[in-house]
Parts: C-alpha cells; sequence; structure tokens
C-alpha cells in the first residue's frame, strides 16, 4: 500500500445522513414550493381582481380617475403593469412603505399640474371648484389686460426715483446737469463747455510739434558737450 493510501486508511469516514435528516431536509424543500405556489397564485389571482376592476373602469364613462387604497410594494407593480396594458395612466402617491398609494387615469382625462400637486401634498383634489377657480383666474387676467389697453402709459413703479436721487444729489444740480448734457459733434456727448483743454486740434498738434523739437535739440547739445 502506498503512502497516501495508508494514510486515507486512518482517517475517520464523514458521518452518514440518515433517514431522518433526509426526511427533514425534504420537508423542508416541499414547504419551501409550497409557500412559492401560494405566492404566486395569490399574484394571480390578485392580478385577475385588478383586470377585472380596470376593466370595469374603462368601461365606465361617468369615471375619469380609480383610486386604490395603500397597498404593499409587489400589489403596486402588478398595478402599474395592468395599467399600462390597458392604456392608463397611474401615479403613486404617499410615502413609501408606509401609505403608498395608485390613482389610474383616462388618457382623455388627464391630469393637470395642480392636480397631481394636490395629491401629493396629501390634499383632497374638487374638480369643480378647481375649474371655478381657473375661471375666475382667466376673468381677473382678462379685466387687466384690458385695463392696461385703455391706458397703456400709466405705470406705478415700486419707488419713487425722483426721490431717490434728489437725496443723493439735490434738485438744483441734477437739472443743471441735465441742461449740459446736449451732443457736441467734435467730442461726442460731453459738451464742449465741460472740456478743460480749450484748444482746437491743430494748436493741440503744433504745441507737441514744438516739445519734439525742443527735446532733439537739447539732446544734441548732451551730445556734443560729451
Amino acid at each position: 500500500m502506498d503512502l497516501l493510501g495508508s494514510i486515507l486508511g486512518y482517517m475517520e469516514k464523514p458521518p452518514s445522513v440518515g433517514d431522518k435528516e433526509k426526511k427533514q431536509a425534504k420537508e423542508r424543500k416541499k414547504q419551501f414550493e409550497k409557500i412559492k405556489t401560494e405566492e404566486k397564485k395569490k399574484k394571480n389571482d390578485f392580478r385577475e381582481k385588478i383586470e377585472k376592476e380596470v376593466n370595469e373602469f374603462i368601461n365606465d364613462a361617468s369615471r375619469t380617475r380609480l383610486r386604490y387604497d395603500p397597498m404593499e410594494r409587489i400589489s403596486r407593480t402588478i398595478l402599474h403593469d395592468v395599467a399600462e396594458v390597458a392604456g392608463l395612466t397611474s401615479f403613486s402617491f404617499g410615502e413609501m412603505e408606509v401609505n403608498r398609494f395608485i390613482i389610474l387615469f383616462k388618457k382623455e382625462y388627464a391630469p393637470t399640474d395642480d392636480e397631481l400637486d394636490a395629491y401629493r401634498r396629501g390634499e383632497t383634489w374638487d374638480a369643480e371648484k378647481a375649474k371655478e377657480f381657473a375661471k375666475q383666474k382667466a376673468l381677473d387676467e382678462e379685466n387687466e389686460r384690458k385695463r392696461l389697453a385703455s391706458d397703456p402709459h400709466k405705470f406705478v413703479p415700486n419707488s419713487n426715483y425722483q426721490a431717490k436721487y434728489k437725496s443723493i444729489i439735490g434738485e438744483e444740480s441734477a437739472l443743471e446737469a441735465a441742461k449740459n448734457l446736449t451732443p457736441n459733434k467734435q467730442f461726442g456727448n460731453v459738451p464742449s463747455e465741460n472740456k478743460m483743454d480749450k484748444r482746437s486740434v491743430e494748436e493741440t498738434l503744433d504745441a507737441i510739434r514744438k516739445k519734439k523739437k525742443q527735446k532733439i535739440g537739447e539732446a544734441s547739445s548732451s551730445s556734443q558737450d560729451t
């Protein structure tokens, strides 16, 4: 016998699984399969129930929304799927895993942003009150347009700018400055009276030439001295 065979001969054999352990494992597997089958049946029954309710909702012309009570996540997933297949729009509202619920909408009666915001805030949406509010809002806007059209030049600013600048520079100074701001083609928008240098362009150029000649003469004299 070789060395490996000798070592294996001295090792203890693993304990064999008895009939009791085999039976327990078989029972656990059977129980798991039973639970799995029950869950599957429960989902199928729920889907059939939802499909029936959705079908009745679609065929009822007097209803535009179908609200469901809060339900668990798996049920919401099934409901969203059924709604999509049926051509409906579905939205979830409420706090996740606390009171999350779903509302179904017929696509030809899609909800407005105001309605969705109301549901998200946990409020009840009153369609009739919303219509009255929208009607009144449109009427107010129309009246405002008519008022502005009748007197488009009438405008009331939020603050009195005249009083504001009067307190900063004074009334007389502001009026005097406004009088002096007359356009001048030669100097742009600054009045010639406000210019500190009153010389003409020719006079200014002549003065620059004289200064330049003077500097050249001084430079020549300095070079001869050295």
